[in-house]
């Protein structure tokens, strides 16, 4: 066999092709398990429901999840820098198999969210550690490879989802969704074990983890997104739970900043936002995070009410987007090589902007194939957005940085999508209620038209209310492009490897 690479030997010792092959799929592995996880429940929820019951609570087998893998993100980058990516990556392996295993053994609605909940504290280490490790196996040249095999099992897994979790559940038990995560797993966790060997480091003297910090900040990351994701569902905004969540939180934000300050070794460093590179991507993945809620929850209720596609279509119409992300993504390292990291994201981005911008002016009711040309470039833009800017990223950094940045990197992204799912459910509703003079949310209203009882203004409010959400993803590209341009340097300081 050859000489490895110098970041090979860096990270990974030694190791050969074959041995890097199987750990590599290990990680495809454990992304499809957290992908699936995000979405495979969704079409099972009338069988979960007339199983267990708790119908006006099953909001939270999807709220829970996401909250407990968005907050513990920076404690498991955090940790993987300490102690090493293989123990994190393990422990959280196993804690989602776990859980995924009480899931199955739900005995009524409440403990499946609680076993939900579970499932996430695992979600998180999976997601940030995957891709920690995808950065410490390739050197620079050689990341756009295994970013887009990343990119391309989460995007299939993600569009994949429903339909499994229909099909399971129809044609088997619901209790299956969650059984199927335990062979695929056993496998990924066993290719860990067995092929991951990372070199020995000279442990820290006094290696401490910041336990005080890490409970601040599950505690204020799960009051706020909280907030958000029941605001204006559970409860109207300016009500006294709303209102007490959103102090409470803001209190806990506080906590977080004094604890993170005296902390010898704080789970959120305060250098993760004093250096512009890693600010700049944070706050332009946050962006992302925000304009990816109007195609991915909006666009199959505008195919179907608007273009009067059936389900199947209409989410044909959505995942065409998952065909060009991953070639785009690719392809980007060709761009990137030649005009560099923030140049490639904001052409990327500048271009998304555009397309999103452009979809207002669709026609009315406009012919399947625009929105779904539309879906197709944005996909193309967005891959030649996300990866320069976590290759770039994860490049200024050496080793003992990494999880923390990769990190910060996605739970800022999972914050913009909570964010954004807030934000542009309270704009579709509003102009929903400004065009049928206050007659219901897009809920009832999209109801209403699976019925076929709705009048055809209603259709025109629902294509205006898709409309201004895509105007404010288009706001949210045109924010995440500003950023690169005042805040990113012109040039990348990527590490010699």
């Amino acid at each position: 066999m050859g000489g490895t690479s110098s970041a090979e030997r860096e990270v990974a010792g030694p190791v050969t092709t074959g041995r890097r092959g199987a750990v590599v799929a290990a990680l495809m592995l454990s992304m499809a398990l957290a992908a699936l996880d995000a979405t495979i429940v969704s079409t099972a929820v009338p069988q979960i429901v007339g199983d267990l019951g708790g119908f006006s609570v099953f909001s939270w087998l999807f709220s829970g999840y996401l909250l407990a893998v968005t907050v513990t993100l920076p404690v498991y980058g955090k940790l993987s820098d300490t102690f090493g990516r293989k123990p994190v990556l393990i422990a959280g392996s196993v804690v989602f198999l776990l859980g995924s295993l009480l899931c199955a053994l739900a005995w009524n609605m409440g403990a499946l969210i609680a076993f939900r909940i579970v499932q996430g504290l695992g979600g998180g280490a999976l997601q940030g550690t995957v891709q920690t490790l995808a950065a410490d196996l390739y050197p620079l040249k050689d990341r756009p490879k295994i970013q887009s095999k990343l990119s391309t099992v989460w995007a299939v897994s993600a569009v994949a989802g429903p339909g499994l979790g229909g099909v399971l559940a129809a044609y088997a038990d619901w209790r299956w969704i969650f059984l199927i995560n335990l062979p695929v797993g056993a496998v990924a966790l066993w290719l860990i074990v067995r092929h991951l060997h990372e070199p020995e480091r000279e442990a820290p003297a006094h290696a401490r983890v910041d336990w005080a910090g890490a409970l601040a900040v599950f505690a204020c990351g799960g009051v706020l997104l909280t907030a958000l994701v029941q605001g204006g569902v559970a409860w109207p905004w300016l009500s006294v739970p709303s209102l007490a969540l959103f102090a409470a939180g803001l209190a806990l934000v506080a906590v977080v900043v004094l604890v993170e300050r005296r902390a010898a070794e704080p789970i959120i460093p305060g250098w993760v936002w004093r250096r512009r590179t890693i600010a700049a991507v944070n706050l332009a993945l946050g962006a992302l995070g925000l304009l990816m809620v109007a195609p991915s929850v909006f666009l199959p209720t505008y195919a179907q009410s608007v273009l009067g596609l059936a389900p199947v279509a209409a989410g044909f119409v959505l995942s065409v987007w998952t065909l060009s992300w991953p070639v785009s993504a690719a392809l980007s390292q060709h761009v990137y090589r030649r005009i560099g990291f923030r140049n490639t994201a904001m052409l990327g981005i500048g271009t998304a902007a555009l397309i999103l911008f452009a979809f207002p002016c669709l026609p009315y009711p406009g012919r399947a194939w625009q929105p779904t040309l539309l879906m197709l470039l944005l996909g193309a833009a967005l891959g030649l957005f996300q990866l320069p800017l976590i290759v770039g990223v994860q490049s200024t950094v050496g080793w003992a940085e990494r999880g923390t940045t990769t990190a910060s990197v996605l739970f800022c992204r999972q914050t913009g999508q909570t964010v954004g799912a807030a934000v542009f459910g309270a704009v579709a509703n509003g102009v929903l209620a400004a065009r049928l003079g206050g007659a219901g949310d897009l809920d009832s209203v999209t109801r209403a038209l699976d019925s076929g009882s709705a009048p055809e203004a209603t259709r025109r409010a629902i294509a205006d209310a898709v409309h201004a959400v895509y105007l404010g993803a288009g706001c949210a590209a045109a924010l995440a492009f500003l950023v690169l341009l005042f805040v990113a340097p012109r040039k990348f300081p990527v590490l010699k490897e």
